[in-house]
């Protein structure tokens, strides 16, 4: 009986030993950092968003200020042409909220922009993971980027700097969490 538990111990030891060694972890926000085409594509990124934004800003200005103006001539105007100040003050909020949609919507102009800049980089640091995790004969890559899924990662199983070497850059510690 001892020599089963003794064998059942030693198998028990092999596996998760095998296991361990097909694990492993990337921190792809560290590996993202190293990359230069992603800080500029954020920074362009920014820049649209900054801009689109102030262009909003002055709709809403514009629309605010139509509406105090309107507020002040309330009294001096007849019927039809408050309906029509009204009517204007209506389709310029349609128009500055249809705007807003457009480039900071969902499918908006500000998510093709993310979409078309970014994607090509999160597809070349996929092909690395890959092609680190084959030569490696690792079968499994977790995210720490996603830190709910983390407890606890021993330092070993980081293979984040293997992947800024396979995209040709070099790792840099001082950009780690």
């Amino acid at each position: 009986m001892k020599k089963l538990l003794i064998v059942i111990a030693f198998i028990t030891c092999g596996i998760s030993a095998t296991y361990a060694q097909r694990l492993a972890y990337v921190d792809s926000e560290y590996v993202i950092k190293h990359i230069p085409e992603y800080t500029a594509a954020q920074k362009q990124i920014d820049g649209l968003s900054t801009q689109w934004q102030a262009e909003v800003d002055a709709k809403y200005a514009d629309i605010e200020k139509l509406y105090k103006a309107y507020q002040n001539d309330q009294s001096l105007l007849n019927e039809d042409m408050r309906r029509r100040r009204e009517d204007e003050i209506v389709r310029k909020e349609k128009e500055a909220k249809e705007f807003q949609r457009q480039k900071f919507g969902f499918e908006g102009d500000l998510f093709k922009q993310r979409t078309n800049l970014i994607q090509p980089i999160q597809e070349r640091v996929k092909k690395a993971i890959k092609d680190v995790a084959a030569s490696q004969n690792i079968e499994l890559v977790l995210d720490r980027a996603s830190e709910a899924t983390f407890l606890y990662a021993n330092p070993n199983l980081d293979k984040s700097n293997d992947i800024i070497t396979k995209l040709g850059l070099k790792p840099n510690p001082a950009l780690a969490k």
